[in-house]
């Protein structure tokens, strides 16, 4: 057959029959569990349940040339000299091969597997531990009892310690991905929660259980107990010759210095070692727990996405709240990128030559796109740097021109507050009885007419609303027959049905 020097276990995955092989050799591995080492063809096919054909002769040739099987020669039924010439083997899985199906089957337990959080476990591994305590009393402890705990002992942990991590794994990808399947994450969310909490009760009293215990065996000498178990390991595995004793020595304290590690992962994982290390116990608690929180908080934002519930005016109220308490200009400057994520350029800086065109222009109160353009140098361009190499340029002073927006601020601020008093009314008015409105007055009064005709439904006569700001109140009523109003500005007269007009002042300014 195929030449077995060079073995390709794994050649068969990515092949198109892949499938086949995967099957084939799967009725290999289960033969071998129940203690059958050789295979006819047939007996394959009548397992798989199809025909003993030529593509499971083919399939079978491929797994012996990539070494997974080997073939021998079938004797036991030859009969005729017809028979002796027929080829006929008998197949079995290599070392190679059995090998390539328990990392197989390895794999595909980690990947496929979502762990549990294993209070049985936790039992388990006290109730072995009070044993080992009672031998570690013996003066004499029988070896093999020994070596039975502390191989029982590890068994539970490591199985412990790998599904609490796999459950966690798992938990946050269900938690990450919840969107999938919203109506069966919020069914089982109950019974999840529940789980968890269940295990954290058992997690912290086996916890501290075992600590107890643990600390009990070492003060009772556990290393002696540890050196006997792979006293016994090293008699199983180096056997005798020349070199034995030697051999023997070395294989003990390699042994040993595993038991050793195992024993302070065990330590490690129930007892902590004061403020700078948590157990790992105490840190699975932790994570448990903080996990029901994100269960409950993704619960709760799945409700509300559902829902759909968005009241984006209450979001600008509550900003509005937050700038009205912010303690400074400054505050109130983070807080504005932090919600728009807008800040200034300051990789533009601004040529003297510009300055003196908009102060020739008159920019104020222009728009935009007939003000001169901001003369950027060409370097920022090609290089990316607007410094040229050399010394750097000296900070400006910006002080002056701060000092200026914040007077120029607090005119405006006192300019609307004094237009705001000359459009308060005592009470209901007619349009037609408002004084002369100066420019400031007469714009904030167009933007609250504006406000109030905009809410107004298609036939009513009558509205009251807020200012966006929240800080004025306008009701507005139609009058009957009332004819035209005019209502007399310096910039003119606006001409408009008549109506009552009521205008409130929110911020209690006198």
């Amino acid at each position: 057959m195929a030449d077995q020097s060079s073995p390709q276990p794994f050649a068969h995955l990515s092949t198109p029959n892949s499938q086949l092989y995967r099957e084939v050799l799967g009725v290999f591995a289960k033969a071998k569990e129940r203690f059958i080492v050789h295979l006819r063809p047939e007996d394959v096919a009548a397992e798989l349940g199809r025909a003993n054909d030529e593509q499971l002769a083919q399939a079978l040739d491929k797994l012996v040339e990539w070494g997974n099987l080997r073939a021998d020669a079938d004797t036991g039924r030859v009969t005729t000299v017809e028979d002796f010439h027929r080829k006929r083997f008998l197949y079995q899985l290599t070392a190679a091969g059995q090998a390539a199906e328990q990392a197989i089957a390895f794999y595909e337990d980690a990947i496929g597997r979502r762990g549990a959080l294993q209070s049985v476990a936790l039992a388990d591994i006290g109730d072995q531990l009070e044993a080992l305590s009672a031998l570690a009393d013996d003066a004499d402890p029988d070896p093999v009892k020994v070596h039975l705990l502390l191989l029982s002992l590890a068994e539970r942990f490591s199985s412990l310690a790998d599904n609490a991590q796999a459950f966690m794994a798992s938990l946050r990808r269900a938690i990450d991905f919840s969107d999938g399947d919203v109506e069966g994450f919020i069914a089982y969310k109950e019974r999840l929660i529940d789980y968890i909490d269940r295990f954290i009760a058992d997690l912290a009293n086996s916890g501290a259980r075992i600590a107890t215990l643990l600390a009990k065996v070492e003060a009772r000498g556990h290393e002696r107990l540890l050196r006997l178990a792979a006293r016994r390991e090293a008699a199983d595995a180096v056997p005798d010759g020349a070199d034995a004793d030697a051999a023997r020595e070395r294989a003990e304290a390699a042994a040993f210095d595993g038991w050793l590690n195992r024993w302070r992962g065990l330590r490690d994982w129930f007892v902590s070692g004061g403020a700078d290390r948590q157990s790992q116990a105490r840190l699975l608690r932790q994570a448990a727990v903080t996990a029901i929180k994100q269960l409950v908080d993704t619960v709760g934002l799945l409700n509300e996405r559902r829902s759909g519930r968005s009241d984006r005016s209450a979001d600008f109220r509550t900003l509005a709240r937050w700038f009205a308490e912010a303690p400074d200009d400054q505050a109130r400057h983070r807080l504005w990128r932090a919600a728009f994520g807008l800040t200034s350029a300051r990789h533009l800086t601004v040529t003297p030559e510009t300055v003196a065109a908009w102060d020739e222009a008159g920019t104020a109160g222009m728009p935009w796109a007939r003000a001169p353009a901001v003369r950027i140098s060409p370097r920022l361009r090609r290089t990316g740097s607007y410094e040229r190499r050399g010394r750097p340029h000296r900070v400006r002073d910006r002080s002056q021109a701060k000092r200026l927006l914040a007077e120029q601020a607090e005119r405006e601020a006192a300019e609307t507050a004094a237009a705001r008093a000359r459009l308060r009314t005592a009470g209901p008015t007619l349009l037609s009885d408002l004084n002369v409105l100066d420019p400031k007055a007469f714009r904030l009064f167009l933007a609250l007419l504006g406000d109030a005709l905009a809410a107004r439904r298609p036939g009513e006569t009558e509205v009251k609303t807020l200012t966006a700001d929240g800080s004025m109140e306008v009701r507005l009523s139609l009058v009957p027959d009332g004819g035209p109003a005019r209502v007399r500005t310096e910039d003119g007269v606006l001409t408009g049905p008549e109506h009552i007009i009521e205008i409130t002042d929110l911020t209690g300014t006198p």
